[in-house]
Protein backbone atom coordinates (compact mmCIF):
# COMPACT_ATOMS: atom_id res chain seq x y z
CA UNK A 1 0.00 0.00 0.00
CA UNK A 2 1.00 3.44 -0.61
CA UNK A 3 2.25 5.60 2.17
CA UNK A 4 -0.64 8.11 3.16
CA UNK A 5 -0.31 10.91 5.22
CA UNK A 6 -3.73 11.26 6.38
CA UNK A 7 -5.66 7.98 7.28
CA UNK A 8 -9.06 6.76 8.38
CA UNK A 9 -8.83 4.13 10.92
CA UNK A 10 -11.96 2.35 10.52
CA UNK A 11 -12.34 0.05 14.00
CA UNK A 12 -15.32 -2.67 14.22
CA UNK A 13 -15.85 -4.92 17.38
CA UNK A 14 -18.81 -6.98 16.57
CA UNK A 15 -17.26 -8.65 13.53
CA UNK A 16 -14.12 -9.67 15.12
CA UNK A 17 -15.75 -12.40 17.55
CA UNK A 18 -16.77 -13.70 14.20
CA UNK A 19 -15.02 -17.20 13.38
CA UNK A 20 -14.38 -18.51 9.69
CA UNK A 21 -16.84 -16.67 7.95
CA UNK A 22 -15.38 -13.06 9.03
CA UNK A 23 -13.69 -11.83 6.59
CA UNK A 24 -16.81 -12.16 4.53
CA UNK A 25 -18.17 -9.16 6.81
CA UNK A 26 -15.17 -7.79 6.89
CA UNK A 27 -15.46 -7.78 2.79
CA UNK A 28 -19.07 -6.15 2.61
CA UNK A 29 -17.78 -3.67 5.78
CA UNK A 30 -14.90 -2.75 3.29
CA UNK A 31 -17.32 -2.27 0.00
CA UNK A 32 -19.72 -0.35 1.67
CA UNK A 33 -17.15 2.44 3.01
CA UNK A 34 -15.74 2.31 -0.74
CA UNK A 35 -19.39 2.85 -2.28
CA UNK A 36 -20.05 5.60 0.31
CA UNK A 37 -16.75 7.88 -0.58
CA UNK A 38 -16.12 6.92 -4.00
CA UNK A 39 -16.64 10.62 -4.73
CA UNK A 40 -13.96 11.66 -2.29
CA UNK A 41 -10.19 11.65 -2.59
CA UNK A 42 -9.39 8.78 -0.65
CA UNK A 43 -8.19 5.59 -1.88
CA UNK A 44 -9.09 2.24 -1.74
CA UNK A 45 -9.38 0.49 1.64
CA UNK A 46 -6.89 -1.99 3.34
CA UNK A 47 -6.78 -4.19 6.12
CA UNK A 48 -4.62 -4.11 9.34
CA UNK A 49 -4.99 -5.93 12.42
CA UNK A 50 -8.77 -6.19 12.98
CA UNK A 51 -8.96 -2.33 11.78
CA UNK A 52 -9.73 -0.83 8.05
CA UNK A 53 -7.52 1.64 6.71
CA UNK A 54 -8.97 4.59 4.18
CA UNK A 55 -6.16 6.51 2.90
CA UNK A 56 -7.16 10.58 2.52
CA UNK A 57 -5.82 12.47 0.37
CA UNK A 58 -7.01 16.19 1.27
CA UNK A 59 -7.82 16.41 4.53
CA UNK A 60 -10.58 19.46 3.56
CA UNK A 61 -12.80 15.98 2.80
CA UNK A 62 -12.39 14.71 6.17
CA UNK A 63 -16.01 16.65 7.08
CA UNK A 64 -18.23 14.95 4.65
CA UNK A 65 -16.33 11.02 5.49
CA UNK A 66 -16.87 11.87 9.02
CA UNK A 67 -21.00 12.61 8.60
CA UNK A 68 -21.29 9.72 6.03
CA UNK A 69 -18.88 6.88 7.96
CA UNK A 70 -21.42 7.76 10.68
CA UNK A 71 -23.85 5.87 8.89
CA UNK A 72 -22.20 2.36 8.51
CA UNK A 73 -23.18 -0.12 10.40
CA UNK A 74 -20.41 -2.34 11.29
CA UNK A 75 -18.18 0.51 12.94
CA UNK A 76 -17.20 0.69 16.35
CA UNK A 77 -15.81 4.05 16.01
CA UNK A 78 -13.25 5.91 13.16
CA UNK A 79 -11.07 8.36 13.80
CA UNK A 80 -8.72 10.69 11.42
CA UNK A 81 -5.09 10.04 11.87
CA UNK A 82 -1.79 10.42 10.90
CA UNK A 83 0.18 7.89 9.49
CA UNK A 84 3.80 7.82 11.10
CA UNK A 85 6.62 5.42 10.29
CA UNK A 86 9.07 3.64 13.08
CA UNK A 87 12.26 3.12 13.13
CA UNK A 88 14.39 0.82 14.60
CA UNK A 89 15.39 2.42 17.74
CA UNK A 90 11.89 2.89 20.12
CA UNK A 91 13.03 6.29 21.00
CA UNK A 92 13.52 7.55 17.65
CA UNK A 93 10.00 6.18 16.73
CA UNK A 94 8.44 8.14 19.48
CA UNK A 95 10.36 11.24 18.83
CA UNK A 96 8.74 10.99 15.71
CA UNK A 97 5.25 10.08 17.18
CA UNK A 98 5.56 13.50 19.51
CA UNK A 99 6.99 15.70 16.62
CA UNK A 100 3.58 14.49 14.39
CA UNK A 101 1.31 15.10 17.68
CA UNK A 102 2.89 18.51 18.62
CA UNK A 103 2.29 19.56 14.33
CA UNK A 104 -1.10 19.19 14.85
CA UNK A 105 -1.77 20.51 18.35
CA UNK A 106 0.18 23.73 17.36
CA UNK A 107 -1.77 26.37 17.83
CA UNK A 108 -4.54 25.14 19.94
CA UNK A 109 -5.45 25.87 23.97
CA UNK A 110 -5.24 22.24 25.50
CA UNK A 111 -7.57 22.00 28.96
CA UNK A 112 -6.31 18.71 29.81
CA UNK A 113 -5.10 15.35 28.14
CA UNK A 114 -4.31 12.09 27.59
CA UNK A 115 -2.23 9.63 25.66
CA UNK A 116 -4.08 5.86 24.65
CA UNK A 117 -1.97 3.82 23.24
CA UNK A 118 -2.91 0.07 21.59
CA UNK A 119 -0.14 -2.06 20.86
CA UNK A 120 -1.35 -4.33 18.31
CA UNK A 121 2.39 -5.19 17.47
CA UNK A 122 3.92 -6.99 20.71
CA UNK A 123 7.18 -6.86 19.15
CA UNK A 124 7.53 -3.06 19.82
CA UNK A 125 9.69 -2.88 22.79
CA UNK A 126 8.13 -0.76 25.31
CA UNK A 127 4.54 -1.68 26.63
CA UNK A 128 1.23 0.88 26.12
CA UNK A 129 1.85 2.38 29.75
CA UNK A 130 5.20 3.13 28.74
CA UNK A 131 4.49 4.56 26.13
CA UNK A 132 1.88 6.84 27.24
CA UNK A 133 4.37 8.00 30.17
CA UNK A 134 6.94 9.36 27.16
CA UNK A 135 4.65 10.63 24.84
CA UNK A 136 2.36 12.18 27.54
CA UNK A 137 5.86 13.86 29.07
CA UNK A 138 6.99 15.52 26.13
CA UNK A 139 3.13 17.08 25.39
CA UNK A 140 2.47 18.08 28.57
CA UNK A 141 6.17 19.83 28.31
CA UNK A 142 5.42 21.44 25.04
CA UNK A 143 1.79 22.69 26.57
CA UNK A 144 1.42 22.65 29.94
CA UNK A 145 -1.94 21.15 29.75
CA UNK A 146 -2.51 18.61 32.76
CA UNK A 147 -3.20 15.12 32.46
CA UNK A 148 -6.24 13.51 33.15
CA UNK A 149 -6.89 10.35 32.94
CA UNK A 150 -10.82 10.35 33.43
CA UNK A 151 -12.45 13.07 31.63
CA UNK A 152 -9.79 14.63 29.66
CA UNK A 153 -10.55 17.40 26.94
CA UNK A 154 -8.56 15.56 24.53
CA UNK A 155 -7.04 11.95 23.80
CA UNK A 156 -4.23 11.06 21.90
CA UNK A 157 -4.63 8.27 20.59
CA UNK A 158 -1.78 5.65 19.53
CA UNK A 159 -2.64 2.55 17.58
CA UNK A 160 1.11 0.56 16.89
CA UNK A 161 1.27 -1.99 14.34
CA UNK A 162 4.28 -3.49 12.71
CA UNK A 163 6.47 -0.83 10.79
CA UNK A 164 4.39 2.03 11.68
CA UNK A 165 1.87 3.79 13.99
CA UNK A 166 -1.20 6.47 13.56
CA UNK A 167 -1.82 8.99 15.77
CA UNK A 168 -5.52 10.72 16.26
CA UNK A 169 -6.79 13.50 17.86
CA UNK A 170 -10.48 12.87 18.08
CA UNK A 171 -12.50 9.33 18.51
CA UNK A 172 -15.55 9.10 16.44
CA UNK A 173 -18.09 6.77 17.86
CA UNK A 174 -19.51 4.25 15.09
CA UNK A 175 -23.57 2.82 13.94
CA UNK A 176 -22.45 -0.26 15.51
CA UNK A 177 -24.31 -3.36 14.77
CA UNK A 178 -23.15 -5.78 11.47
CA UNK A 179 -22.71 -4.44 7.77
CA UNK A 180 -25.95 -3.91 5.57
CA UNK A 181 -26.37 -7.12 4.11
CA UNK A 182 -24.73 -9.80 6.12
CA UNK A 183 -27.90 -11.15 7.52
CA UNK A 184 -30.00 -11.38 4.52
CA UNK A 185 -33.06 -9.42 2.97
CA UNK A 186 -36.63 -8.52 4.61
CA UNK A 187 -39.68 -6.35 3.51
CA UNK A 188 -40.58 -3.54 6.26
CA UNK A 189 -43.81 -2.64 6.13
CA UNK A 190 -43.69 1.30 6.07
CA UNK A 191 -46.36 3.45 7.55
CA UNK A 192 -45.05 6.81 7.73
CA UNK A 193 -45.50 6.82 10.87
CA UNK A 194 -42.86 7.17 13.96
CA UNK A 195 -42.24 3.47 14.26
CA UNK A 196 -41.77 1.77 11.58
CA UNK A 197 -39.07 3.33 10.15
CA UNK A 198 -37.20 2.94 13.44
CA UNK A 199 -37.97 -0.54 12.96
CA UNK A 200 -36.50 -0.85 9.69
CA UNK A 201 -33.35 0.65 10.77
CA UNK A 202 -33.03 -1.19 13.74
CA UNK A 203 -33.02 -4.54 10.99
CA UNK A 204 -30.74 -2.66 8.85
CA UNK A 205 -28.37 -2.33 11.87
CA UNK A 206 -28.40 -6.02 12.61
CA UNK A 207 -27.10 -6.71 8.75
CA UNK A 208 -30.33 -6.99 6.99
CA UNK A 209 -30.77 -5.26 3.56
CA UNK A 210 -34.68 -3.93 3.87
CA UNK A 211 -36.92 -2.88 1.50
CA UNK A 212 -39.47 -1.27 1.70
CA UNK A 213 -43.55 -1.39 1.38
CA UNK A 214 -46.59 1.21 1.86
CA UNK A 215 -50.04 0.73 1.72
CA UNK A 216 -52.14 3.69 0.95
CA UNK A 217 -55.99 4.59 -0.18
CA UNK A 218 -55.44 6.49 -3.41
CA UNK A 219 -57.93 7.19 -4.54
CA UNK A 220 -60.25 6.99 -1.57
CA UNK A 221 -57.58 9.44 0.05
CA UNK A 222 -54.84 11.73 -1.11
CA UNK A 223 -51.21 11.23 -1.94
CA UNK A 224 -49.38 12.47 0.68
CA UNK A 225 -48.64 9.16 2.68
CA UNK A 226 -46.69 8.04 -0.60
CA UNK A 227 -44.92 11.20 -1.01
CA UNK A 228 -43.97 11.17 3.33
CA UNK A 229 -43.27 7.39 2.83
CA UNK A 230 -41.08 8.30 -0.33
CA UNK A 231 -39.40 11.00 1.87
CA UNK A 232 -38.66 7.73 4.65
CA UNK A 233 -37.20 5.63 2.51
CA UNK A 234 -34.93 8.03 1.29
CA UNK A 235 -33.54 8.94 4.65
CA UNK A 236 -33.44 5.19 5.68
CA UNK A 237 -31.57 4.68 2.34
CA UNK A 238 -28.65 6.77 3.41
CA UNK A 239 -27.58 4.08 5.63
CA UNK A 240 -28.09 1.21 3.55
CA UNK A 241 -27.06 3.14 0.18
CA UNK A 242 -30.26 1.71 -2.05
CA UNK A 243 -33.40 0.78 -1.54
CA UNK A 244 -36.54 -0.41 -3.15
CA UNK A 245 -40.01 0.55 -2.21
CA UNK A 246 -43.10 -0.80 -3.36
CA UNK A 247 -46.51 1.10 -2.84
CA UNK A 248 -49.50 -1.06 -2.64
CA UNK A 249 -53.59 0.56 -3.70
CA UNK A 250 -55.20 -0.76 -0.71
CA UNK A 251 -58.37 1.38 -0.72
CA UNK A 252 -60.14 -1.15 -2.94
CA UNK A 253 -58.98 -3.85 -0.52
CA UNK A 254 -60.39 -1.82 2.78
CA UNK A 255 -63.60 -0.93 0.70
CA UNK A 256 -64.60 -4.68 0.35
CA UNK A 257 -63.79 -6.07 3.69
CA UNK A 258 -65.83 -2.99 5.32
CA UNK A 259 -68.90 -4.36 3.06
CA UNK A 260 -68.28 -8.00 4.02
CA UNK A 261 -66.92 -8.10 7.91
CA UNK A 262 -68.18 -6.51 11.15
CA UNK A 263 -66.70 -3.31 12.57
CA UNK A 264 -64.90 -4.68 15.67
CA UNK A 265 -62.82 -7.32 13.37
CA UNK A 266 -62.02 -5.19 10.51
CA UNK A 267 -58.60 -3.86 11.55
CA UNK A 268 -57.24 -6.98 11.75
CA UNK A 269 -58.72 -8.13 8.74
CA UNK A 270 -57.19 -4.98 7.69
CA UNK A 271 -53.28 -6.31 9.11
CA UNK A 272 -53.77 -9.53 7.56
CA UNK A 273 -54.33 -8.67 4.50
CA UNK A 274 -51.45 -6.43 4.46
CA UNK A 275 -49.11 -9.20 5.73
CA UNK A 276 -50.60 -11.68 2.40
CA UNK A 277 -49.69 -9.18 0.28
CA UNK A 278 -46.39 -7.73 1.61
CA UNK A 279 -45.35 -11.89 1.52
CA UNK A 280 -46.43 -11.96 -2.10
CA UNK A 281 -44.09 -9.36 -2.50
CA UNK A 282 -40.96 -10.47 -0.45
CA UNK A 283 -41.22 -13.57 -2.19
CA UNK A 284 -41.20 -12.22 -5.97
CA UNK A 285 -38.14 -9.54 -4.70
CA UNK A 286 -35.85 -12.88 -2.43
CA UNK A 287 -36.74 -10.57 0.54
CA UNK A 288 -36.75 -13.71 3.55
CA UNK A 289 -38.96 -12.05 6.07
CA UNK A 290 -41.18 -9.09 7.02
CA UNK A 291 -40.58 -6.21 9.43
CA UNK A 292 -43.06 -4.62 11.25
CA UNK A 293 -43.01 -1.29 13.88
CA UNK A 294 -45.55 -3.04 16.42
CA UNK A 295 -44.92 -2.36 20.21
CA UNK A 296 -46.97 -4.35 22.55
CA UNK A 297 -49.90 -3.04 23.70
CA UNK A 298 -49.61 0.12 22.15
CA UNK A 299 -53.01 -0.03 19.54
CA UNK A 300 -55.61 -2.50 19.61
CA UNK A 301 -54.03 -4.34 16.79
CA UNK A 302 -50.91 -4.80 18.87
CA UNK A 303 -52.09 -6.86 21.69
CA UNK A 304 -51.03 -10.25 22.37
CA UNK A 305 -53.97 -11.82 21.05
CA UNK A 306 -54.43 -9.93 18.14
CA UNK A 307 -50.53 -10.27 17.31
CA UNK A 308 -50.96 -13.95 17.04
CA UNK A 309 -54.40 -13.71 14.60
CA UNK A 310 -52.24 -11.27 11.95
CA UNK A 311 -48.88 -13.67 12.18
CA UNK A 312 -51.19 -16.70 11.25
CA UNK A 313 -51.71 -14.68 8.43
CA UNK A 314 -48.67 -15.50 6.89
CA UNK A 315 -45.33 -18.27 7.23
CA UNK A 316 -43.14 -16.41 6.57
CA UNK A 317 -41.10 -14.86 9.62
CA UNK A 318 -42.24 -11.22 10.98
CA UNK A 319 -39.83 -9.57 13.17
CA UNK A 320 -40.84 -7.21 15.27
CA UNK A 321 -38.05 -5.23 16.60
CA UNK A 322 -39.74 -2.40 18.96
CA UNK A 323 -42.47 -5.12 20.76
CA UNK A 324 -40.78 -4.01 23.98
CA UNK A 325 -40.26 -0.44 23.85
CA UNK A 326 -42.98 1.95 24.48
CA UNK A 327 -43.78 5.42 22.20
CA UNK A 328 -41.15 7.56 24.16
CA UNK A 329 -38.13 5.33 23.51
CA UNK A 330 -39.14 4.75 20.09
CA UNK A 331 -39.64 8.81 19.29
CA UNK A 332 -36.40 9.28 21.06
CA UNK A 333 -34.62 6.68 18.59
CA UNK A 334 -36.66 8.21 15.60
CA UNK A 335 -34.81 11.80 16.32
CA UNK A 336 -32.10 10.45 16.82
CA UNK A 337 -31.68 8.43 13.24
CA UNK A 338 -33.44 11.46 11.77
CA UNK A 339 -36.86 10.51 10.27
CA UNK A 340 -39.13 11.93 13.22
CA UNK A 341 -39.50 15.20 11.83
CA UNK A 342 -40.57 13.45 8.41
CA UNK A 343 -42.81 10.81 10.54
CA UNK A 344 -45.04 13.64 12.30
CA UNK A 345 -45.83 15.98 9.29
CA UNK A 346 -49.91 15.03 9.24
CA UNK A 347 -51.13 12.85 5.97
CA UNK A 348 -53.65 10.72 4.73
CA UNK A 349 -52.53 6.99 5.30
CA UNK A 350 -54.69 3.94 4.88
CA UNK A 351 -55.04 3.58 8.53
CA UNK A 352 -57.89 6.40 8.77
CA UNK A 353 -59.77 4.66 6.35
CA UNK A 354 -62.59 3.08 7.27
CA UNK A 355 -61.61 2.39 10.76
CA UNK A 356 -63.77 1.14 13.34
CA UNK A 357 -64.34 3.11 16.67
CA UNK A 358 -64.30 0.77 18.46
CA UNK A 359 -62.03 -2.28 17.02
CA UNK A 360 -61.43 -5.83 18.67
CA UNK A 361 -58.91 -6.16 21.34
CA UNK A 362 -59.05 -10.04 20.80
CA UNK A 363 -60.19 -11.37 17.85
CA UNK A 364 -61.20 -14.69 18.03
CA UNK A 365 -59.34 -17.13 15.24
CA UNK A 366 -62.66 -18.65 14.29
CA UNK A 367 -64.66 -15.86 13.78
CA UNK A 368 -61.73 -13.77 11.93
CA UNK A 369 -61.09 -17.49 9.89
CA UNK A 370 -65.45 -17.11 8.93
CA UNK A 371 -65.15 -13.37 7.94
CA UNK A 372 -62.82 -14.11 5.75
CA UNK A 373 -64.91 -16.22 3.74
CA UNK A 374 -67.69 -13.12 2.87
CA UNK A 375 -64.60 -12.18 0.59
CA UNK A 376 -62.25 -12.89 -1.99
CA UNK A 377 -59.09 -13.36 -0.29
CA UNK A 378 -56.87 -14.67 -2.87
CA UNK A 379 -58.04 -12.55 -5.46
CA UNK A 380 -57.65 -9.31 -3.57
CA UNK A 381 -54.26 -10.09 -2.85
CA UNK A 382 -53.64 -11.02 -6.66
CA UNK A 383 -55.32 -7.86 -7.53
CA UNK A 384 -52.80 -5.38 -5.20
CA UNK A 385 -49.85 -7.58 -6.37
CA UNK A 386 -50.51 -6.88 -10.10
CA UNK A 387 -51.43 -2.81 -9.17
CA UNK A 388 -48.60 -1.72 -7.00
CA UNK A 389 -46.10 0.39 -8.06
CA UNK A 390 -42.19 0.13 -7.27
CA UNK A 391 -39.40 2.84 -7.44
CA UNK A 392 -35.73 2.45 -6.27
CA UNK A 393 -34.19 5.24 -3.36
CA UNK A 394 -30.01 5.46 -3.77
CA UNK A 395 -27.78 7.47 -1.59
CA UNK A 396 -24.85 6.41 -3.62
CA UNK A 397 -22.36 9.28 -4.38
CA UNK A 398 -20.94 9.87 -7.80
CA UNK A 399 -17.50 8.68 -8.64
CA UNK A 400 -17.21 10.14 -12.05
CA UNK A 401 -19.42 10.98 -14.94
CA UNK A 402 -21.35 7.79 -15.87
CA UNK A 403 -20.28 5.69 -12.72
CA UNK A 404 -22.97 3.15 -12.11
CA UNK A 405 -23.35 4.41 -8.69
CA UNK A 406 -24.08 7.30 -9.11
CA UNK A 407 -25.99 9.38 -6.85
CA UNK A 408 -30.16 9.49 -7.91
CA UNK A 409 -33.85 8.31 -7.14
CA UNK A 410 -35.24 6.24 -9.91
CA UNK A 411 -38.16 3.88 -10.70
Amino acid sequence: MPVASDVVVLRYHEIALKGRNRPFFVRRLAEHVERLCADLPVGPVSRASARLLLPLHDPAAWPTARARLGRVFGLANYTLAHEVRLAADPGESLARVGDTVLAHLAGQSVRSFRVATKRSDKRFPLTSPEVNRVLGARIQAATAAPVDLEAAALTVGLDILPGRAFVSLEKVPGAGGLPVGTSGSVLALLSGGIDSPVAAWRMMRRGCRVDFVHFHSVPFLDRTSQEKARELARLLAEWELEAELFFVPFGEVQRQIVVAVPRPLRVVLYRRMMIRIAEVLARQHGAEALVTGESLGQVASQTLGNLAVIGAATVMPILQPLIGMDKSEIAAEAARIGTFETSIIPDQDCCQLFVPRHPSTRADPSAVAAAEERFDVPGLVAQAVARTERVCERFLPRAAEGHPSALGHGA
